[in-house]
């Protein structure tokens, strides 16, 4: 099997790499910094990965690269955590998600033969964000800057069933893995300082990445495997669980609150991330028979972390 992937030097993008080079499948790794790939994906560690220049929101002659692929994964887009929300910033993570896969549909249009599939990140923040309900893949979207983010997101990725190709769009929780969204929570825990974000009431929908590079997988090699899933872990918690739990793991308190005021100075808008969340279920992902090798969060901390 040979697969493009946008986004293949972050979290989940670079443990796919590896499984799918551990696997003797192909790899086109699609980046804007050709430089960092290489560092991150040696050639001498990587043979059969090859590393192509692309510019997300444009068409290009990387698009040609598309036609040779089995599948496609999409994982590109601005980081969503980090920094102000300014107007410019907001308009940069639209784009980055919108355009980015508005030119990977148009190069799969084009391509001959075409890939069989492509599998598009989305995010649960397309339901919105509540302390009372719960959401699965059947729910309605939610009316806020994520939510129409990832509506505009997803409309995008519909278009390349137009081309008879198989989508599969998966709607990530947080991301658990060495880094990301978790190796900011640890660094207070570290200093003995931990404690819960905000009220603590807030839902907190999460899944190992192990976890969701193994559905990824499973979304590339079974053609029945078509449409929305949750890619999230059967068990949420609320914020203060979370906080619990991995002051638990880690040895650490776990009673010192982060005040909402101290993350909305620090990210604005952008505190919405972590201020608010939501229970999200991922129905249809275990109705296919899904195998969680992380169900619970203490399991998937310890592992992490160990």
């Amino acid at each position: 099997m040979k697969v493009a992937i946008t986004g293949a030097t972050g979290l989940v993008g670079s443990r796919l790499v590896q499984r799918l080079h551990a696997e003797g499948h192909k790899i086109v790794v699609l980046t804007r910094n050709t430089t960092f790939a290489q560092k991150v994906f040696p050639s001498e560690a990587f043979a059969n990965l090859e590393i192509v220049a692309y510019t997300p929101n444009a068409s290009g002659s990387w698009q040609s690269v598309i036609a040779s692929c089995d599948g496609v994964v999409n994982l590109a887009g601005e980081p969503i955590g980090e920094g102000r929300w300014t107007p410019e910033r907001k308009q940069e993570i639209l784009n980055s998600r919108k355009l980015g896969t508005q030119k990977i549909v148009e190069a799969i249009a084009k391509a001959n033969p075409k890939p069989a599939v492509l599998i598009s990140a989305s995010a649960i923040g397309y339901y919105g964000t509540s302390e009372t309900a719960t959401f699965d893949e059947t729910s309605l979207s939610g009316n806020d800057f994520l939510a129409q983010v990832s509506q505009a997101w997803e409309a995008e990725a519909r278009k390349v069933k137009d081309a008879g190709v198989r989508l599969v769009i998966l709607r990530f929780g947080i991301v658990l893995g060495n880094g990301g969204a978790l190796g900011k929570m640890i660094s207070p825990f570290k200093l003995f300082a931990g404690g819960p974000i905000g009220s603590g009431r807030q839902w907190f929908s999460w899944i190992h990445v192990d976890d969701l590079v193994n559905l990824i997988l499973q979304a590339l090699t079974k053609p029945e495997i078509e449409g929305v899933y949750n890619a999230t872990a059967p068990n949420p918690v609320r914020m203060a669980d979370l906080s619990q739990t991995l002051g638990r793991v880690m040895n650490r308190p776990s009673w010192l609150p982060v005040p909402a005021f101290a993350i909305e100075a620090l990210l604005g808008d952008g505190a919405i991330v972590v201020l608010e969340g939501q229970q999200v279920i991922p129905k249809r992902t275990v109705e296919t028979g899904f195998d969680y090798k992380y169900p619970n969060l203490q399991s998937a901390l310890t592992q992490i972390l160990s």
